[in-house]
């Protein structure tokens, strides 16, 4: 693609001298590392790295161009100056991709809590009826049916583009995170239906105040298309705060709740059975996972497929068979029988509907296994560890991601926090440890919640040759069995 097609309106203060007329683009990468000969390079200043000082390995590797925020000068190939290096990004790999999202049914779905468990009911749904779906996001990348495990939530808005232009699928599903939505990685793209989940206080050690990570958020509504509609669970505080933003800037808003204003009531919630109200008719819905969350979760799903024309009946026949997602209340029945649940829970919010739920699965007692992830929201873990105090039997603290926080004050903090609880829990910095003691500890009846790392690999070793909880689980089951013997 000719470069000035790529440069066209884009707001540049200042460029080099290079004539820049012949310039072909072969194509576009913000990684030194993948350009190739008639690349265009554009660097990025992130956390950790800056692009900038990446230039000349991108001009030796035959970069033909590169963009950048930095006043640079010393270069041998046409440089462009420009002010947003992340939000240019979007748009040119936007021109670059030929605007794929024009091309295809996009929903965007943003939240604390549900992305991941909506999006798959409604990939779910839409592919038993006949509509092929890629799904981008926290577990992974699914396009054209095939699978790619995801290292973020929101990829950039280079890979985001890469991915929808890739796709053959009808309909492109994105989870979209605040940190997303802040850095620009869903530039150049825009959403035939955008969906609210939920609030609560997540992230913000990274936004500075839950108004701002609401405001974050709320990003994504601008990003409609002109008959864009956005799906609103307005029973969360924030979602009909939301609603009403929407409504007064004249876009297509559906709300979903329990408010005779909502476009689709909820009712009636027992015994994972509901009742919902469309177009003034009422009707029974089986929830395809266990817990009061997930009605919502469902709903918002169940919403999107019917705006997709996809029939009502055929809707909850689909939900009816859905099997559920990995690290998401998942249920490992244990030999004992006890139960162990792995969920993805990081929220105080999140972790209160888990541990209900098992309670209300019939959990004698409950045994909940949760840490905390270094250089993350502090704030948040007195909150999460008041609800475990609450709602659990014994709760053990361990280790989440260190980051870069070592083991030992990781150790000290947890230990610190069950003091204050004047050391009613255990404190197990090792996870693998933690649930083997829970496993031991267990009984008939009993349920041991794990939260925090759901479908997610251990980013350090621990005492145990395992990756993820999952496989600490069958690691340990293996091991009991071959005593057995």
């Amino acid at each position: 693609m000719n470069l000035h097609t790529l440069i066209k309106g884009l707001d540049i203060i200042n460029r080099s001298k290079n004539e820049i007329a012949d310039i072909t683009v072969e194509g576009i990468t913000d990684n030194s590392a993948e350009v190739k000969s008639g690349f265009l390079f554009l660097a990025i200043k992130g956390n950790d790295v800056d692009g900038h000082d990446f230039i000349e390995e991108a001009v030796r590797s035959g970069a033909s161009v590169v963009i950048g925020e930095k006043d640079y000068t010393d270069i041998s190939v046409p440089y462009i100056q420009i002010k947003n290096s992340r939000k240019v990004l979007g748009d040119i790999s936007n021109i670059f991709y030929r605007d794929p999202s024009s091309k295809k049914i996009m929903i965007g779905i943003t939240g604390t809590n549900g992305k991941t468990t909506t999006s798959y009911m409604l990939k779910y749904i839409l592919e038993e009826n006949g509509i092929p779906c890629s799904i981008i996001g926290t577990i992974e990348n699914i396009i054209n049916g095939k699978s790619v495990s995801s290292l973020n939530t929101t990829p950039n808005s280079l890979e985001l583009h890469k991915l929808i232009s890739s796709s053959k699928d009808e309909v492109i599903i994105i989870e979209v995170s605040s940190h997303g939505l802040i850095q620009y990685r869903l530039e150049g793209l825009q959403f035939d239906y955008c969906l609210f989940t939920n609030l609560d206080h997540d992230h913000l050690d990274f936004h500075g105040s839950i108004e701002e990570y609401f405001r974050a958020k709320s990003l994504l509504f601008g990003k409609m298309k002109p008959d864009g509609q956005a799906i609103i669970n307005a029973d969360d505080y924030w979602g009909e705060k939301l609603g009403e933003l929407l409504k007064s800037q004249g876009k297509d808003t559906f709300l979903i709740g329990k408010s005779d204003q909502c476009s689709l009531k909820i009712s009636e919630y027992h015994n994972m059975k509901f009742n919902l109200k469309e177009n003034g008719e009422s009707f029974k819905v089986h929830l395809p996972m266990p817990g009061f969350h997930n009605l919502f979760n469902t709903a918002m799903a169940y919403s999107t497929a019917r705006m997709l024309n996809v029939s009502r009946e055929h809707v909850l026949k689909a939900l009816s068979k859905f099997p559920g997602v990995t690290g998401r209340f998942e249920v490992i029945e244990q030999i004992n029988g006890s139960t162990v649940v792995i969920d993805y829970a990081h929220t105080a919010d999140a972790i209160f509907h888990c541990l209900k739920t098992a309670r209300d699965c019939g959990a004698k007692r409950i045994i909940h296994i949760f840490g905390f992830r270094g250089d993350r929201d502090a704030s948040k873990r007195e909150e999460m560890a008041n609800i475990s105090s609450e709602l659990s039997d014994l709760f053990i603290l361990t280790t989440d991601d260190l980051n870069s926080v070592s083991y030992d004050d990781m150790a000290m903090s947890l230990q610190e926090l069950n003091e204050k609880y004047n050391n009613n829990g255990i404190v197990i910095p090792d996870r693998t440890l933690a649930i083997k003691q829970a496993l031991e500890m267990a009984k008939k009846g009993d349920y041991i919640v794990i939260t925090g790392k759901g479908h997610e690999q251990f980013q350090q070793p621990f005492s145990l040759p395992t990756h993820s909880d999952k496989d600490t689980i069958s690691f340990i089951n293996e091991q009991r069995n071959q005593k057995d013997i």
